[in-house]
């Protein structure tokens, strides 16, 4: 390269970040490990800075690693709202149900110690549970055992304000009839975690959060990691918050201690799921056939494949294996997707909750790094038009809702629905764009339009026609 293509490349990529910083009054705080190519790193900071332009979400924290190394860590944004704090890499975030792959090894190391088998019954430690000797723990790491979710719903319920116990949770949910016959159905749920955590704390002799920080965390010097389910943030980490559709942002609320456990308690800075991450793809920590179990999809009693392994997501795109979870808790949702055949791996952490501005950025980066296309989705029905029109205009039927969700719709969001939706005007379309069955209940979103704009809704139905959950967000 001639220095006359030198500068002209150099004033290109001037050009890029000039054009960056004009996107987002939030400058970016980069640390080191940062040998992406330049043009990957300005394509990088214009994703994350328009999704969070677009969204609203006050920050994000990001770490790539390319060819089985750590290649990329930057933060952007806000980490903390009053003052303001400008996000950085260290911080670190409630990184939510990204927190269940570490249970599921937890299992997959007691099982290569022989302490127990995937396919035992669960009635070899939990004979108290509904049908514990017809569902077996891979049924349950595998979201296939018919235990109903505890906690479906994208935003914190009134029980969760008080403290509670793993035992708690599973000799209420635990006990319930089963949704469905184990292994005919699959149905996300953060009980079958609760339920494998307790088993390793059983067979184990410790603590999970004992057992992980000696066999996973400490061995991959992961020194950031801490358990949020039982202690608050620091003061130094990224602070959690919550957007009445599309209100001010808020303090996220805190929930009592124990709603987490070993379903997404973890919260840690970028760079140590990255080094998880790395010995996922290197296959560092388990031993191989463990991480087959691990990243091959269960199949149904029927044949059909679930594209879940044990504690993550699984499938090919486009030829490339892909190993992912997204995660969310109070005031966080976050993405984490390995490729290992490639020796890449991106993780976002944002710190707002029932947004979808992790996986978005994420999967961009994706397409960006290995030209991986983007997964992206919509969705419609008349009810939620005329709740979501009430709304617009502070009116609300509380009949038609939970006493959860009733209880969401307190008067300060009802005054930030109806100031911030009101403005849009009448939708011009209203479509249905997803459905599926979660925690007993009916899962849609939907994309609603507007002339110059267009939000996401999000709710779940109870059996009995109930609503549990309206939410609305920004759209991707």
């Amino acid at each position: 390269m001639t220095d006359g293509m030198f500068l002209r490349g150099k004033t290109r990529y001037a050009a890029i970040i000039g054009l960056i910083l004009a996107l987002t009054n939030s400058p970016i705080v980069s640390a080191a490990h940062n040998s992406l190519p330049d043009a990957q790193q300005a394509q990088v900071d214009v994703i994350a800075l328009q999704v969070l332009a677009k969204t609203g979400v006050p920050g994000a924290s990001i770490g790539i690693v390319t060819n089985g190394k750590i290649a990329y860590l930057k933060a952007y944004g806000k980490a903390q709202l009053n003052p303001p704090v400008e996000a950085t890499p260290q911080m670190r975030y409630s990184i939510g149900s990204i927190s269940k792959q570490f249970t599921a090894t937890a299992i997959l190391m007691l099982q290569q110690q022989g302490k127990l088998k995937l396919d035992d019954p669960i009635s070899t430690w939990l004979p108290q549970l509904t049908r514990s000797n017809e569902v077996t723990l891979r049924e349950v790491l595998s979201h296939t055992s018919g235990y109903q979710d505890y906690y479906a719903e994208d935003y914190s319920m009134l029980r969760m304000k008080n403290p509670t116990t793993a035992d708690a949770i599973l000799d209420n949910w635990g006990k319930k009839p089963l949704d469905f016959d184990p292994g005919t159905q699959w149905q996300y749920s953060n009980t079958n975690f609760v339920l494998a955590g307790k088993i390793v704390e059983i067979v184990s002799g410790m603590p999970v959060m004992k057992f992980l920080q000696q066999n996973i965390f400490t061995p991959l010097n992961m020194t950031g990691v801490m358990n949020s389910d039982m202690q608050q943030l620091e003061q130094t980490d990224a602070h959690g918050y919550i957007r009445y559709a599309l209100g001010p942002l808020r303090p996220a609320p805190q929930d009592g201690p124990g709603w987490m456990f070993a379903a997404g308690e973890l919260a840690m800075p970028v760079r140590d799921l990255l080094l998880w991450d790395i010995a996922m793809m290197n296959e560092s920590l388990l031993q191989p056939a463990s991480y087959r179990e691990m990243f091959t999809g269960v199949k149904l009693k029927n044949g059909e494949d679930t594209h879940y392994g044990l504690g993550v997501e699984t499938s090919t795109r486009d030829g490339h294996l892909v190993i992912s979870h997204s995660g969310e808790v109070s005031g966080f949702t976050s993405e984490n997707m390995v490729l290992p055949q490639d020796k890449v791996a991106i993780a976002v952490f944002t710190n707002q909750e029932a947004v979808g501005a992790a996986g978005v950025i994420a999967g961009r980066i994706a397409a960006v790094l290995v030209g991986l296309p983007p997964d992206e989705s919509k969705q419609s029905e008349e009810q939620a038009r005329q709740i979501f029109i009430g709304l617009q205009h502070g009116k609300i039927d509380r009949s038609l809702f939970t006493e959860n969700c009733n209880a969401y719709f307190d008067a300060q969001a009802l005054g930030d629905f109806e100031s911030s939706l009101k403005p849009l005007g009448a939708p011009v379309e209203f479509r249905q764009i997803a459905k599926e069955s979660r925690g007993g209940m009916t899962f849609r979103v939907y994309d609603v339009v507007f002339p110059a704009t267009h939000v996401e809704l999000t709710t779940y139905q109870m059996p009995d026609g109930k609503i549990e959950q309206f939410i609305v967000t920004p759209a991707e």
